[in-house]
């Protein structure tokens, strides 16, 4: 859905021979994952490497030099040896870049196979922390031992899925330009024995639609294969659960720890020295209402100002802890009296055939305030849009802004403190904020809307 008009978003490239743009798509990008593949069977070696040495140095203990071409070059058992220290110095950055590999190929399969994979690492390396202890840790990790088996199966036969499509559509284009010249460039296959011009076009033909039409599945096999190996394993992926339900209880504990103390610091510093500088006006004016009454009436007025001032700041205080207007009417409402107090033009949209729960309501809208009032403060923006959907089971938050641009979670704490908000529910938040603008944000939560709820007023 288009977040600004809430009409249905047209998707691009759906047309009669949309087919071709996205083979040709997936082919040049088969290609690139081609690339990683070499990469990964350099890797590979350099990982064998060791046990190569190794199986040279046993060989040479048991049988002698003798048996040994390469060691009789040398003269001595010093070429096995070194290359054996070599190589074990070198394991903790070959370890380092199998699983930086790795993770840029669960990044690609994700944005190019349409196959999203997991991070399945249980040892992460902290900040600041390096060296050869810290990253032969890894080895005790089961994800480590998965992108090694990666490594082999991409290096002896996966990458085929990823090439095929390019390979076909290459050789399709020889046989055309073989029949376009009179004569092959390349043999055909036994099926066709013909090598007249035109069995060459029709062959060519043949094989570059085939290579099209196959590339994005082929590219899509790819991604699963990946996912297969890659993607953290059942025991893994619960230890991942796990820690990701700690940490967000942490954060969690912490924000409400946080919130309790803005609370009570709003109530120290506002309306309790409002009610006791009050309570001293009424005193005073207790004291000289017999003498002087009209400087009574002046501390009554006083006081009356500071009663209104009092009860303004805890109205406020209230509607920072949940807004009554979100109890009563819901979290559309909610949002589009937000929208209504903001000093630039808002168009809102919301889809919404019950209600959230309270926690995910009150966590939705303080994201959607938060989004906001960084449009009003830093974007410069003329215009923003807020849609509000919920879809397969997940509300969908979107907030996008004309503005300058340039947001980044680093250099804040509302959108990190947005982040773990939503990640309590196992909500996600999406930013595409590039230099210039526009600015886009979306929020996805996993929750069931319960019947709408009648107003109260």
């Amino acid at each position: 859905m288009d977040g600004r008009t809430g009409a249905p978003e047209q998707a691009p490239g759906h047309g009669r021979w949309s087919w071709i743009g996205e083979g040709a798509v997936a082919a040049a990008r088969g290609a690139g994952l081609c690339g990683l593949a070499v990469a990964g069977s350099v890797l590979l070696l350099a990982l064998l490497l060791p046990l190569f040495m190794t199986g040279l140095e046993i060989g040479l203990l048991v049988n002698g030099p003798g048996h040994w071409p390469v060691a009789q070059a040398v003269g001595e058992r010093v070429l096995p040896l070194a290359g054996l220290a070599v190589s074990l110095l070198l394991y903790p950055a070959v370890l380092l870049a199998v699983r930086r590999l790795a993770t840029v190929t669960r990044r690609l399969a994700g944005d190019w196979c349409a196959v999203p994979i997991s991070d399945p690492y249980l040892n992460q390396l902290a900040d600041g922390q390096s060296g050869y202890r810290a990253r032969l840790r890894w080895l005790a990790d089961p994800a480590t031992r998965r992108d090694g088996q990666w490594l082999a199966v991409n290096t002896l036969g996966g990458w085929i899925l990823a090439a095929a499509p390019a390979g076909l559509m290459v050789y399709g284009l020889l046989c055309l330009l073989g029949g376009s010249q009179g004569h092959p460039v390349v043999a055909p296959p036994p099926a066709f024995p013909g090598t007249g011009p035109l069995v060459l076009i029709l062959l060519g033909a043949v094989f570059i639609a085939v290579g099209l039409w196959a590339g994005p599945r082929l590219l899509r096999g790819y991604g699963l294969l990946a996912r297969w190996l890659l993607g953290p394993s059942g025991q893994a992926a619960l230890a991942l659960r796990v820690a990701h339900l700690a940490q967000t209880r942490a954060d969690t504990i912490d924000t409400g720890a946080a919130q309790l103390r803005r609370i009570e610091r709003d109530l120290h510093d506002g309306a309790q020295a409002r009610l006791v500088a009050m309570g001293m006006t009424l005193d005073a004016a207790d004291q000289v209402l017999g003498d002087n009454p009209a400087a009574a009436r002046a501390l009554l007025a006083e006081a009356r100002e500071s009663s209104v001032k009092a009860l303004a700041e805890l109205r406020a205080l209230v509607r920072g802890v949940h807004p009554p207007v979100l109890a009563d009417r819901g979290l559309a409402e909610a949002i589009r009296a937000l929208v209504l107090d903001l000093p630039l033009r808002v168009h809102f949209a919301s889809e919404l055939l019950g209600r959230p729960p309270a926690s995910i309501e009150s966590a939705a809208y303080f994201a959607a305030s938060e989004l906001l009032a960084n449009v009003t403060k830093h974007a410069h923006a003329g215009q923003a849009w807020v849609d509000l959907r919920h879809r397969d089971g997940t509300l969908r938050l979107g907030v996008s802004d004309d503005g300058c641009g340039g947001a980044d979670p680093a250099r804040g704490s509302g959108l990190a403190g947005i982040e773990r908000r939503l990640a309590a529910f196992d909500g996600v938040l999406a930013l595409s904020s590039p230099p210039g603008g526009p600015t886009v944000v979306n929020m996805e939560i996993p929750c069931a809307l319960s019947s709408p709820k009648t107003s109260s007023c």
